[in-house]
């Protein structure tokens, strides 16, 4: 099952945002925000839009981050771990192992 939630915490917390800042561009509340991040409360896609765009960051990398092993089916795992790799790259940030790098490469 997709991890959307963390996905959502790795990309804000490598960008260096705050919650508060997410919640503000995102139009939503920071308890919503929350919540979300705690994966206790279903998104919608259009929630998940405007949360990617304001970690400016395309929607399919919160996608890349929350997909787990399972959920990559037939795709080699050499490639999603040079795709996720890269996708922590371009967030910048920290260079310490996450959970999103563990579990594919």
């Amino acid at each position: 099952m997709m991890n959307v939630g963390q996905a959502i915490r790795l990309c804000r917390t490598r960008s260096g945002a705050s919650q508060t800042d997410v919640a503000r561009r995102a139009s939503c509340s920071l308890s919503y925000l929350s919540v979300l991040e705690n994966n206790t409360r279903d998104h919608t896609l259009s929630t998940l839009t405007r949360i990617a765009q304001a970690l400016h960051i395309p929607i399919g990398l919160l996608f890349v981050f929350a997909a787990e092993e399972e959920d990559m089916g037939p795709v080699d795992s050499d490639l999603t771990g040079a795709l996720t790799k890269s996708a922590l790259a371009s967030l910048g940030g920290s260079t310490g192992s996450t959970h999103a790098e563990g579990h594919r490469g």
